[in-house]
């Protein structure tokens, strides 16, 4: 396999793991409730767990600070809207982990996360690796 294609691959693998301690297990209360107001503040410090953790990904692949603070800033709103998008939807559907549609809303909102990171990693292979 050609070395690039490993620095991709463990790229995105990093980018995952940072998803999953970010979402999963750094998330405080002040960040689970309320999610169904725009402007809500734990959500946007939610954001900043993910953005901190892909700044510290994209350092350790030495990345330069230019494209670390852009692609880090879009990734902030894009998690931000995924994550006020699934709020709403599940907050119309009053969805609880007892539905299917609770568990459609959380796979998708994963789905596009995991998008994120994909349209990351290629930003990183367009433009800092060539």
């Amino acid at each position: 396999m050609p070395d690039y294609v490993g620095s991709i691959l463990l790229l995105l693998c990093l980018l995952q793991v940072k998803h999953m301690f970010a979402d999963f297990y750094l998330q405080t209360p002040k960040m689970l409730c309320g999610r169904g107001q725009y402007f809500h503040i734990g959500r946007a410090q939610h954001a900043g767990v993910h953005v901190i953790g892909s700044i510290l990904v994209f350092l350790a692949f030495q990345a330069p600070l230019p494209f670390i603070l852009v692609i880090c800033a879009l990734e902030w709103v894009v998690h931000f809207n995924i994550d006020y998008c699934k709020a709403c939807y599940s907050d119309s559907k009053k969805l609880t982990p007892t539905m299917a549609g609770f568990w459609r809303a959380v796979g998708t909102d994963q789905a596009l996360h995991h998008l994120t990171y994909l349209a990351m990693v290629w930003a990183w292979v367009q433009y800092v690796t060539v």
